[in-house]
């Protein structure tokens, strides 16, 4: 993400709280619920960035208790209902006997290192590596299309990824309140949460491969 994009988010915050509270109800949180059921089918959306910015806006609320509830249960949502929708139309694509563009695209971003990875847990751990899945940074794909491989059901993966939705809701979320905590700005809060929440997803990325040759030589 850019400096401009965000600044960008942060002008568009300070201009969010400054329109009535039933009006930022009613464009706010529709708009968050399809920009994060997209962005769980088409990871192009930094979602995890975009739940803390809305929660900076909530925090500097009158009462910020309901709007925060209302970001965690639509963020939850949203989540949930993108990777129920992509588990679907990839479990289609198996069946198929010509596949899928959906299950092709699963492939492509599981590198074969992380779906061994991924398989590993899934053997280990059951649908509770689904949590963790959430938390990790690019360990939702890999995760995903090792439970569709595993020919999981999609009852059975309805059942652990809803609390993986609710932990990632809720991370991302404090992220958002802790941000908006250090400055009286909005605009300011939404700068410091989106930077807290890249860091959160990009640094476990960065250190896996600066250590990686390091393991390898070992």
């Amino acid at each position: 993400m850019t400096t401009d994009t965000v600044s960008g988010l942060g002008q568009l915050a300070s201009a969010a709280s400054t329109l009535p509270l039933d009006t930022q109800r009613f464009i706010a949180y529709p708009t968050l619920f399809v920009l994060i059921a997209f962005g769980a089918l088409v990871p192009v959306v930094p979602t995890g960035a975009l739940v803390s910015s809305v929660a900076v806006v909530a925090f500097h609320q009158a009462m910020p208790v309901v709007p925060l509830f209302f970001v965690f249960a639509v963020a939850s949502l949203g989540a949930f209902a993108g990777d129920v929708a992509l588990y679907w139309l990839g479990s289609r694509g198996l069946r198929s006997k010509g596949g899928s563009v959906w299950l092709e695209r699963l492939r492509q971003k599981a590198p074969p290192d992380r779906l061994e990875q991924a398989r590993r847990g899934l053997e280990r751990h059951g649908v509770a590596v689904l949590v963790v899945s959430r938390l990790v940074p690019a360990g939702r794909i890999p995760v995903m299309l090792a439970c569709l491989l595993a020919h999981m059901r999609l009852r059975t993966f309805v059942r652990g990824n809803l609390p993986a939705c609710l932990a990632w809701a809720a991370t991302y979320q404090l992220v958002g309140v802790a941000g908006g905590s250090l400055f009286p700005e909005p605009w300011e809060g939404v700068a410091a949460a989106v930077g807290l929440a890249l860091l959160v997803s990009f640094v476990p990325s960065v250190w896996r491969r600066f250590r990686g040759p390091r393991v390898r030589d070992a």
